[in-house]
């Protein structure tokens, strides 16, 4: 069992954690084809199968590209760590598409690209698209495989938590009172103000708003239907904004009063400085979003160097520098390599918190295929 936090909190369910075709545009560098180093790479479980990391590094650099998908430089510190990543390998171009996708559109466009070299090589998903799309992942175990709880990888590597916070609320405090609690958002005040980041059919950080509302509301994770009426009594009062999130609208003010990651909340300062984060007293909902490969990666040994760059110290402190909880803290804090200033500035944490298992997710995601839409309509 593991927290999201270097000190213990008590917590209410651990798992993995947990979103239109979307055609990549043209991407630079060639993917080479044909080789027994391709059928390697394509098929290499870990680094073992290249040998060393200098081993699989050489193939990765002959391959000459990377490319990623629905990954905004202003999430999570995304944008610091892939430039970190191509001055560790000048070699390696990484291209980049789509970076305010879903987790589901990720799948779509890998599934409309296959078999190009304009295919994403990775995937950055949420934990409800990962387990219904498994045939879409190759299996890689990175060498920090051992520091990664096991509550957060899919046994195989098929994907792996990453990196994770805690569901908040995010508001211009110059226009609007800090939510004392959940149902607070209910009231006139928040007139047509309150904004979720996605389709929580689709997009993890949606999702996991209304997993937050389900448990505030009382529910637990085995039924979402108490957090799906919150979002329909919202709705129902004018209050909820059907606007995607993004740092361009927080900073227009289009969606002044946010449910998000607290991470990506609190990037929303360096755009407003009147920004501020409101974890709900109770119980309060987790979730770690999840690498993984595609099975038909243009780019083969790039792709598993990328993950092995993601779990290394150097990556997991970037995350941790960008507000969020690295899959291998707890590891790292034993080590002595973790960024102890950074780590000192998380926000305090929830005494209660509940992650989604597994099944509570898939049930959770077939409920809200159901009943969703009719809920806000």
């Amino acid at each position: 069992m593991t927290t999201l936090l270097p000190i213990r909190h008590r917590i209410a369910g651990v798992a993995v954690l947990a979103a239109a075709a979307v055609v990549l545009a043209g991407c630079a560098g060639d993917s080479t084809t044909g080789s027994d180093s391709d059928d390697v790479a394509a098929t290499a479980t870990s680094l073992t199968d290249f040998g060393t990391l200098a081993d699989l590094e050489t193939a990765a650099k002959a391959e000459g590209a990377l490319n990623v998908i629905a990954l905004p430089h202003d999430w999570a510190n995304y944008g610091a760590i892939i430039e970190a990543f191509k001055a560790k390998y000048p070699e390696i171009t990484v291209n980049e598409a789509s970076p305010d996708i879903s987790s589901a559109e990720e799948i779509q466009a890998a599934q409309t690209n296959a078999g190009l070299d304009t295919a994403p090589d990775v995937f950055d998903i949420g934990l409800t698209v990962a387990l219904q799309n498994t045939d879409q992942f190759a299996p890689y175990q990175v060498a920090t495989w051992g520091d990664i709880p096991d509550a957060l990888k899919e046994s195989t590597g098929l994907f792996v938590g990453d990196y994770g916070g805690y569901m908040s609320i995010g508001y211009d405090s110059s226009k609007y009172a800090e939510p004392a609690d959940l149902d607070a958002l209910l009231g006139s005040d928040y007139k047509a103000a309150v904004a979720i980041n996605g389709d929580p059919t689709q997009a993890g950080a949606a999702f996991a708003a209304v997993g937050l509302a389900t448990v505030q509301s009382g529910g637990t994770l085995d039924d979402f239907t108490p957090g799906i009426d919150f979002f329909s009594e919202l709705n129902k009062a004018g209050n909820m904004l059907k606007v995607d999130v993004t740092s361009a609208t927080v900073a227009s003010g289009e969606t002044p009063v946010v449910f998000d990651w607290d991470y990506l909340n609190a990037a929303h300062v360096a755009d407003n400085a009147d920004w501020k984060i409101r974890i709900l007293p109770g119980t309060g909902y987790a979730a770690y979003y999840n690498q993984a490969i595609n099975v038909d990666a243009p780019h083969p040994a790039a792709a598993r160097l990328w993950q092995e760059f993601l779990y290394s110290d150097e990556a997991q402190n970037l995350w941790l520098q960008g507000g969020a909880r690295p899959a291998r803290m707890e590891a790292m804090i034993d080590a002595g390599t973790i960024d102890a200033d950074a780590a000192a500035l998380l926000p305090e944490a929830p005494e209660t918190v509940v992650v989604p298992t597994e099944a509570q997710s898939t049930d959770a995601g077939t409920l809200l295929g159901e009943k969703w839409a009719a809920a806000v309509q």
